[in-house]
């Protein structure tokens, strides 16, 4: 793929998502905001955490923040797919 926008690779994973269950399908919309969802959570909160010093109240904050709003990111595209599972397709 080449150098796109977190943007465009959004809307590419919509458009690649789209193509598979085409627009007769019931939850067409729905597996396709998950698939760009799942990929703008990808861009933006990697699913590494970040490096955190454990004596660093504020460092310890922002990590548990990283995974909190990573994993809410994921629930929700994984509830518009009809699945339990956060883990993007």
């Amino acid at each position: 793929m080449t150098d796109l926008s977190p943007a465009q690779k959004a809307l590419a994973a919509f458009i690649e998502r789209h193509e598979l269950c085409g627009p007769f399908d019931d939850d067409w919309v729905e597996q396709c905001l998950a698939a760009a969802l799942g990929k703008v959570t990808d861009e933006v909160m990697s699913p590494v955490p970040p490096p955190c010093d454990d004596s660093d109240e504020y460092a310890e904050g922002f990590l548990a923040a990283h995974i909190k709003y990573r994993y809410e990111l994921l629930a929700i595209a994984a509830e518009l797919r009809g699945s339990t599972t956060t883990e993007t397709p």
